[in-house]
């Protein structure tokens, strides 16, 4: 062998030398250095997962009642790779589920990872699954899925909102969704390029996290007082809408919150959307009326504008304004008048002249100071701001008839947070609904949502006499049907006119009624609004009553107790009828022909329920009423 050849194979073995030591290094890298990361890839490429719904938290009420929970459903899932005889499988499926065979194959041939057999695999009951578990079909496979129940029907609809397959949609369901929904678990396997699961391969379960329980403000007893109510007033008044909210004025708390029409959550799909979608109570904008003279009043009171006793006001009837004549609701007007009894006559002209006291930079300080103009912050999805007049447009006009609450718009939230600030030693709170969260496993409490309050807007001595004023409206003045006998109430009426076409209609009408009790020392605020009742347009004759059956059940159900020394008497309604004061009985345990006998024309009956005993009634009994009220008896088989 020569030289030249010598070199050529000593360069050639050095080459190949070389090309193996790279190899040789490029495999250690491979596999001691990046080895782990790439069998990881590998296996993420090859894994697949079936997913597991986590249980939903239960929606409960403040003491504890669960107003909405999941219920646990069987659920058919199919891996399509898994399975063997698509056919077969179609055939012995459809028979179970009561499914067209051909609608079962095109889902389980579906060129996917998993999918949930629709509809007649979806949460089916325990013996279906059963029988699907017993055909032992590869690639099927029956899983735990969730129903949501609302056991209390359509109670607290519009709270509670709905759900659909993607969570919350409405309501706190949707406010709360990321807590209330929990976390998916998951079953975990290895498969091969056609989605085969890889032999002598083990399968990894991570279990779902369910969802926290949601623990409310909301009182189920006191809610179903208020629903109850609202459900007598479209009965006998057929309005096209009505509103009821009750509030703790001590800490912003929702007792209750109600709208009509309203729906059944767990039935939704049965009702148009502008009924579940809407919830009236924080989304609806109105002119709010009288009501709204309350902030008036406390404007003016704050700012000694005013002396309620001793300071004298004459009402022809109208009011001058800027070349407008504003009239008073009653013709002829109330002549010579305290300023306490423009308060109990709900006096248009008075309440102008206290608008006029203040100036529009004052009383819209202390209508923003109220909250009104911007939300209250409830936590709910779709809350309103209500309009306000800017500074720049407001003229005489505007701020005469703004003093008695034509013109600003409101929402019924904003009312009731405002009024429980002028009532409640003058602290504006942010509503809460949200209470507290609790683990679904411990029952531990995790977090809590504390009262907020927003800022003190009055004096406590402002309040004291706000309080004392309204209390006279009930006595002596346009609120007398909120009266409650044993029972410190005050309220004021509102009757605004609604606003069609950019004209006020004539005949169109949301009349109100709001409500303290006790009023020396609040715990409860009550509101109710109807839109456009048939037969009556005057909140004190439509929502008056309303509010004073609430208040009747819900006074003693907070513990209460009647103080018939410190209730101001209620004055005659001079050349009006009104009934005498008669005690109801003790009807709990009777029948319903037992009553019929012994009631004689003292009472009018309404039942609810089925069977032929009286399990509850509604005024309690010893509870002093007009003779010809109505006892709400609820009936069952003992």
């Amino acid at each position: 062998m020569n030289a030249t050849m010598r070199r050529r194979l000593f360069a050639l073995t050095l080459v190949l030398t070389f090309a193996l030591f790279v190899l040789a290094f490029r495999l250690a890298y491979v596999q001691l250095a990046i080895g782990p990361e790439l069998a990881g890839r590998a296996e993420d490429s090859w894994r697949r997962n079936v997913l597991f719904q986590p249980k939903r938290g239960d929606i409960r009420d403040r003491s504890g009642i669960p107003l909405a929970y999941d219920v646990s459903t069987p659920t058919v899932v199919a891996i399509p790779a898994q399975i063997r005889d698509a056919e077969a499988t179609a055939d012995k499926l459809s028979r179970v589920l009561g499914m067209n065979k051909e609608d079962v194959l095109r889902q389980i041939t579906l060129r996917t990872m998993s999918v949930y057999i629709r509809p007649g695999g979806r949460k089916i009951d325990p013996e279906k699954a059963k029988e699907v578990r017993n055909l032992g079909l590869p690639g099927i496979v029956v899983t735990e899925d969730s129903k949501r129940y609302y056991p209390f029907g359509s109670l607290a609809a519009h709270v509670l909102g709905i759900v659909g397959v993607d969570g919350g949609l409405t309501g706190i369901e949707r406010h709360y969704d990321a807590r209330l929904r929990g976390v998916a678990g998951s079953i975990a396997y290895l498969s091969d390029a056609r989605g085969r699961k890889m032999p002598h391969t083990s399968e990894t379960y991570t279990p779902p996290q369910d969802g926290l329980h949601l623990q409310l403000t909301i009182d189920k007893n006191i809610q179903a007082f208020v629903e109850r109510e609202l459900d007598q007033a479209v009965l006998e008044h057929k309005p096209k809408q009505a509103i009821a909210i009750a509030v703790d004025p001590t800490n912003g708390d929702v007792l209750a919150m109600a709208s009509r029409p309203t729906f059944e959550p767990g039935r939704y799909a049965d009702y148009p959307p502008e009924i579940y979608n809407r919830n009236l109570p924080i989304w609806m904008t109105y002119e709010p009326g009288s009501t709204f003279k309350i902030i008036t009043l406390a404007a003016a009171l704050e700012e000694k504008k005013v002396d309620l006793k001793n300071e004298r006001f004459h009402d022809p009837g109208y009011v001058e304004v800027a070349g407008v004549r504003l009239h008073c609701w009653r013709k002829g007007g109330h002549g010579s008048q305290t300023f306490l009894e423009v308060i109990e006559n709900s006096c248009n002209p008075g309440f102008v002249a206290l608008g006029q006291r203040l100036g529009k930079e004052t009383l819209f300080g202390y209508i923003r100071k109220f909250g009104f103009g911007q939300k209250t912050g409830i936590d709910l999805d779709g809350e309103e701001n209500g309009i306000l007049f800017p500074l720049s447009r407001v003229g005489p006009v505007e701020l005469a008839t703004t003093s008695f609450g034509q013109g600003v718009s409101v929402t019924p939230i904003q009312q009731v947070m405002a009024v429980s600030a002028a009532v409640n030693g003058g602290k504006l709170y942010r509503p809460r609904l949200a209470k507290a969260w609790i683990h679904p496993e411990t029952g531990e409490t995790v977090a809590t949502n504390e009262p907020v309050f927003v800022r003190q807007v009055i004096s406590g001595e402002t309040s004291r006499q706000i309080r004392e004023a309204l209390e006279n409206v009930v006595a002596h003045g346009t609120g007398r049907n909120a009266f409650v006998d044993g029972y410190r109430v005050g309220g004021k009426t509102g009757t605004a006119q609604k606003a069609v076409g950019g004209r006020y209609a004539a005949d169109e009408h949301i009349v109100s009624f709001i409500g303290v009790a006790p009023a020396n020392d609040p715990k409860i605020v009550v509101y109710v609004a109807i839109d456009d009742p048939e037969d009556l347009q005057f909140g004190g004759l439509v929502a008056a009553p309303v509010v004073r059956n609430i208040l009747a059940d819900a006074l003693p159900y907070l513990g209460v107790e009647p103080d018939y020394a410190g209730q101001i008497p209620k004055k005659a309604n001079p050349g009006v009828y009104e009934p005498p004061m008669v005690e109801v009985p003790d009807l709990i345990g009777a029948t319903v022909d037992d009553i019929l006998e012994d009631l004689n024309m003292n009472f009018r009956l309404a039942r609810y329920g089925s069977g032929s005993t009286v399990v509850d009634q509604s005024p309690k009994a010893g509870t002093r009423v007009e003779r010809g009220s109505t006892i709400r008896i609820f009936l069952a088989d003992t």
